[in-house]
């Protein structure tokens, strides 16, 4: 019997059906479900009461749905694929220059991926696949460069 299975890497497109946690975990797996969930929860300590919970966002047929996370301006978004999770990372002038200073930390899937990002008028647009804990450390790197943690959340810098 045939399993009917999305084509790997396929994203939430259907605008009709929001995103909760059982649907994101069945739509990434469980290895990439816990890549998500250990972001979502360093980003939740790190930064309470910085971003709103579950902002979803529906960006059109070919983006599908993205879980944002913005106060001002951007500081990242999960995109949920079949088979695995997304982050996008927009670096501002002032942020690139604090990555690219940092750059020899990162392992070498984060830097290429770094390296290889197009730069537009509003930043320097990194998406990246949480495909192993090495490179959620470096996002995690990545995203304290971009705003340092707040004082009480416990997270060492």
């Amino acid at each position: 019997m045939e399993v009917d299975r999305e084509p790997l890497h396929e994203r939430m497109l259907d605008k009709a059906v929001r995103p909760d946690r059982v649907l994101v975990d069945e739509w990434l797996g469980a290895e990439a479900a816990s890549r998500w969930h250990r972001l979502v929860a360093f980003i939740a300590e790190s930064y309470p009461g910085v971003f709103p919970q579950h902002d979803w966002v529906f960006g059109g047929k070919k983006h599908g749905w993205a879980l944002r996370f913005k106060r001002s301006s951007s500081f990242c978004t999960l995109v949920p694929e079949w088979g695995r999770a997304l982050v996008v990372i927009v670096f501002g002038a002032k942020d690139r220059a604090k990555v690219e200073a940092n750059l020899s930390d990162l392992g070498d899937v984060v830097r290429q991926a770094y390296l290889a990002a197009p730069t537009y008028a509003d930043g320097r647009w990194m998406p990246v696949a949480l495909e192993s804990d090495d490179t959620v450390e470096d996002v995690i790197r990545l995203l304290m460069l971009k705003r340092r943690p707040r004082p009480s959340a416990g997270v060492e810098s």
